[in-house]
């Protein structure tokens, strides 16, 4: 990366920040800078300095930028050995609390929200649950919060969903209408979809589980470094605390205020 492109992105992401309040500026710049050319590409524009123009302009094109930078990889139980984790080391210490808060932090489109729902409800601890998805993003929540994806992939979720430990007949849980699987309505009861910013929102409730996987990989130390001690301040004394496989609390300040639940599914319960 030459200087020049080095200093057209650092502008472009300060305008985003100074005009709209989103902040990208601590995000992984070589990430950021393969989201920002995909952009630049689809908008038919030809340079950085082309695409900050048209965005501070076009709150259109901002939309269309957040979506191109905001990370959707994500599908039904996604990473099964840690929903079967969950279901074995967390649910049994859930099972003590009256109410439980969920917060699941860069929830996409909501596959794994709605994956989540499944597993406490086969658990029989949906009812005392309430779980709050956020996402930067609004265009995704909108698509989270409907509770419809492709039925195409359905057959890959179920043995997703086998893997993970569901206990019934996936199809259970949605209706086939055309191309398209609608969720149980029931699924959603306890979700609550919301805008919340990692790189600038503060803490919003208190919670026995976080889950924040695959987010902060995309985020530099300084940014990791804030979030961290958002999630931190946002668990209650012996919450749990679930991240990605990639992702860890090691060199972090918060290291030791977490004991390891499960190591290998990246599983913290807070201790101090």
């Amino acid at each position: 990366m030459n200087n020049l492109e080095e200093l057209e992105i650092h502008l472009l992401l300060e305008g985003v920040f100074r005009h709209y309040g989103f902040d990208f500026r601590n995000y992984a710049l070589a990430s950021i800078k393969r989201r920002i050319w995909n952009t630049i590409r689809a908008e038919h524009l030809k340079s950085i300095s082309g695409l900050q123009e048209k965005i501070l302009h076009e709150p259109e094109c901002l939309e269309r930028f957040l979506l191109g930078l905001s990370v959707n990889v994500t599908s039904m139980f996604r990473d099964p050995s840690f929903y079967l984790a969950f279901r074995q080391k967390v649910v049994p210490l859930l099972r003590t609390y009256p109410f439980i808060r969920i917060w699941h932090a860069g929830c996409s489109t909501g596959e794994e929200v709605y994956s989540m729902a499944i597993l406490l409800q086969e658990e029989g601890l949906y009812h005392r649950c309430r779980i709050y998805a956020t996402d930067m993003n609004e265009s995704v929540l909108r698509q989270a919060k409907v509770g419809i994806f492709p039925l195409h992939l359905m057959q890959e979720y179920t043995q997703l969903y086998l893997k993970a430990g569901g206990k019934r007949s996936f199809s259970e849980y949605y209706t086939a209408a055309y191309d398209n699987a609608i969720f149980r309505a029931t699924l959603k009861e306890n979700l609550i979809f919301s805008q919340h910013n990692l790189a600038t929102d503060a803490s919003f409730n208190e919670f026995n589980v976080i889950l924040c996987r695959n987010v902060l990989i995309y985020f530099n130390n300084t940014l990791q470094e804030r979030v961290h001690k958002l999630l931190y301040e946002s668990l209650g004394r012996f919450g749990i605390l679930g991240v990605g496989h990639q992702e860890s609390l090691r060199l972090t300040k918060y290291e030791d205020c977490y004991e390891e639940l499960e190591s290998r599914e990246k599983l913290y319960r807070r201790i101090k």
